[in-house]
């Protein structure tokens, strides 16, 4: 078992390249007080602050969200304790490309409801697993379809 960085070809002009990621999101909503947005502001200082990143990114496994958070690691000796746990970091820090600045899946929240919607009704036995899954990839289809006709 090792760990290491997506496989690239040589051959491809600028190789290796980054990775595009998904994960946990915070999210502000508007309308809100002063006083709210004052602790959202101190709440997202604090988490973001190079000792409690490096402490969540530590515990959890997360990537760092400051590169600030990575060097205290590294300095630790964390990463020389725990081999391969900075590989995300550095394939996410790799240089950007045309192809690789991220997900252009339009319609992406939709096609992730279909998708959830489908799989609720596979596991509820109300459909086939190929019904369930013809439906999401025509659905989706639609949806991409759509978004090509839109952006053309």
């Amino acid at each position: 078992f090792v760990i290491s960085t997506l496989p690239y070809y040589d051959d491809v002009p600028g190789a290796p390249q980054n990775s595009v990621i998904g994960g946990a999101s915070l999210w502000v909503f508007n309308k809100k007080t002063p006083e709210v947005y004052k602790g959202v502001t101190e709440f997202f200082h604090y988490i973001s602050s190079p000792e409690v990143a490096a402490k969540w990114h530590q515990d959890t496994g997360y990537v760092p969200v400051v590169k600030a958070a990575y060097e205290l690691t590294k300095e630790s000796g964390f990463y020389d304790k725990n081999p391969g746990t900075d590989i995300p970091f550095i394939q996410l820090n790799v240089e950007t490309t045309d192809e690789s600045r991220g997900v252009r899946l339009g319609f992406l929240p939709q096609i992730r409801d279909i998708q959830d919607g489908e799989m609720e009704n596979i596991f509820a036995q109300k459909v086939s697993v190929t019904e369930g899954l013809e439906t999401m990839q025509k659905s989706a289809n639609e949806l991409l379809q759509r978004f090509e006709n839109t952006n053309k």
